[in-house]
């Protein structure tokens, strides 16, 4: 019975051709149902509700101003299930103000942040695939181009150890937009780990979004269709 399991496993992804290791120990129907490779191992990839395929919608006037004294609120309109968010308010920027000039109202950023991480035995992979084959693991995500600032989006991916904690590979992006420009869509990001090492157990994913507040206008900059997928390729094999 185990062995037709292990058919199965590399029937559907080609394991064998792939070079991948298929040792009897390995749980192949605990393998097979969790469908580790192809798939997308984020949970709720678009939180915001909208897809990379239709442009993002144009920005509207929302909410009520907050009272006197009080500071903005800058919570963002979705469902983030499955994401760990916060939110980092930060300082009024009074660089671009000359001396003794008075000005009544700033703009009040924030960077709202979502993260997940994925525990890659718990969705099918196993010890000796991840140790000695390291497939390629590849990370897409889809930010708007919300012209709100010139940093408007940052992304940091970590490969962690068996304690969850040890970083062996990371990948950050950090762009700088031009706010003045005139478009209006998403753009990608993507990256490819691989020869990353032995020893990879989890991957944590994190990704921050600027956010504007002013008067009675609050403005986000949105993520969507974002992704975590095993190949089951490596690098130099296809």
């Amino acid at each position: 019975m185990a062995a037709d399991w292990k058919l199965k496993c590399n029937s559907q992804w080609q394991l064998g051709a792939h070079g991948v290791p298929m040792s009897d120990s390995v749980d192949w129907k605990s393998v097979f149902k969790k469908k580790p490779f192809q798939r997308n191992l984020l949970q709720n990839p678009s939180p915001y509700g909208v897809k990379h395929t239709i442009p993002p919608p144009e920005p509207h006037r929302s909410g009520m101003p907050p009272p006197p004294n009080q500071p903005p609120q800058f919570e963002p309109i979705g469902s983030f299930s499955g994401w760990e968010t916060s939110t980092e308010v930060l300082p009024y920027d009074t660089s671009g103000i000359p001396p003794g000039v008075v000005v009544c109202q700033l703009p009040r950023y924030s960077w709202f942040s979502l993260e997940q991480r994925v525990d890659l035995k718990s969705e099918g992979l196993w010890d000796q695939l991840l140790d000695e084959f390291q497939p390629e693991i590849v990370i897409e995500d889809w930010y708007e181009e919300s012209q709100l600032h010139k940093s408007i989006y940052q992304l940091d991916v970590k490969l962690l150890g068996a304690d969850g904690k040890t970083v062996i590979k990371q990948h950050t992006y950090n762009p700088e937009e031009n706010p003045k420009s005139s478009s209006h869509t998403w753009k990608k990001v993507s990256h490819v780990f691989s020869k990353y090492g032995p020893g990879v157990r989890y991957i944590h994913f994190l990704h921050r979004l600027k956010k504007r507040s002013m008067f009675d206008q609050f403005f986000n900059t949105k993520v969507t269709d974002s992704s975590i997928i095993i190949k089951t390729s490596k690098a130099g094999v296809k």
